[in-house]
């Protein structure tokens, strides 16, 4: 199992840091977090995500193989290298240390906050790190965004069948 050397609070150079408040319970938010399956759902960078045994509890040593935009192989594994149950999620790259994705919430009274990083190393020297600036981690950037907020909309949703109904 891979050690964590870096802090979700300060980003390094080639980090990817968005966080969102929410209106509902960090238990709700984890839960979400935790339905492996569905994070392209909400993740839209990621093309498809499962777990490799699904039959075993989701926790440190589990393995996920994403399948994503990011610069890489067409399928990756990852290996859940930190899990704090109802508070924080942490993928590692089981081939590539440098590849990261941690997941935290943070819960604040009865709102809570998703705290999302993503790492990802670039290759080319000087000039690969520019291209990959000025294009995908631009474009990454973005979608991180994009997902926190469809996540947000996903957590706050009122699943109650008869509070739907009661506007028609």
């Amino acid at each position: 199992m891979a050690m964590p050397s870096v802090s979700l609070d300060r980003p390094g150079p080639r980090a990817l840091h968005r966080c969102q408040d929410l209106a509902s319970p960090a238990r709700t938010a984890f839960d979400l977090v935790c339905e492996v399956e569905k994070w392209p759902v909400w993740l839209s960078f990621l093309r498809s995500a499962r777990r490799v045994d699904p039959s075993e509890p989701l926790g440190p040593g589990s393995e996920v193989a994403i399948r994503s935009f990011i610069p890489g192989d067409d399928e990756e594994l990852f290996e859940v290298d930190r899990f704090i149950p109802g508070h924080q999620l942490s993928l590692v790259g089981a081939y590539s240390v440098r590849r990261r994705i941690d997941i935290r919430i943070e819960q604040k009274s009865e709102r809570s906050k998703l705290v999302v990083r993503v790492d990802y190393p670039t290759y080319g020297g000087f000039l690969g790190k520019l291209v990959d600036r000025l294009t995908r981690r631009r474009k990454l950037d973005v979608a991180l965004n994009d997902s926190l907020i469809h996540f947000k909309g996903l957590c706050e949703f009122d699943r109650d069948p008869e509070a739907m109904l009661a506007d028609f």
